[in-house]
């Protein structure tokens, strides 16, 4: 499995931020009340960012070799998919809410706090659960060994192969 490049972050962020602009801008065009996200939303993508730190550690310590037992292979390559999607998604939700606030921010009448401050924490926490899920998916990057020299593939390998 090969490491989440960022460009799919980049692209994916993009197009969720787009979208999330002319979402806001579409229902404000139709009259209606423009989307305003959770405050919880922020505050659970970064205790779910903090948590895939905290899980990709045990493969961490036996990546390096100072694990004091053997790592399961499936719990391994659980967490290993389990970064990469969540990179995927807190890219996702934090470029959807940035594109929100975008547009409440670019209005001629700046909205009250309690409109802009929970997309900004959402914002926030988006940031926080794709950095940690990017942290978390090199932790579980095994560095290559002597014999894979001669491998045609070439680069490092992660923890599940």
């Amino acid at each position: 499995m090969r490491p989440t490049r960022a460009s799919t972050i980049i692209s994916v962020a993009i197009v969720a931020a787009v979208a999330g602009f002319a979402l806001d801008a579409t229902l404000a065009s139709r009259q209606m009340p423009v989307l305003v996200l959770s405050t919880a939303l922020g505050l659970t993508l970064t205790f779910i960012g903090i948590a895939l730190v905290f899980m990709a550690m045990p493969v961490r310590r036996h990546v390096k070799g100072t694990a004091a037992r053997r790592v399961d292979p499936l719990y391994a390559a659980r967490v290993l998919y389990l970064t990469k999607a969540s990179s995927i998604t807190g890219a996702l939700l934090g470029a959807f809410a940035l594109g929100g606030l975008a547009y409440l921010l670019t209005r001629s009448v700046l909205p009250g706090l309690g409109s802009s401050l929970p997309n900004a924490v959402a914002v926030g926490g988006g940031i926080v659960l794709t950095v940690c899920a990017l942290v978390a998916e090199r932790m579980c990057i095994v560095p290559p060994r002597d014999d894979d020299n001669d491998d045609d593939r070439g680069g490092s390998g992660t923890a599940v192969r």
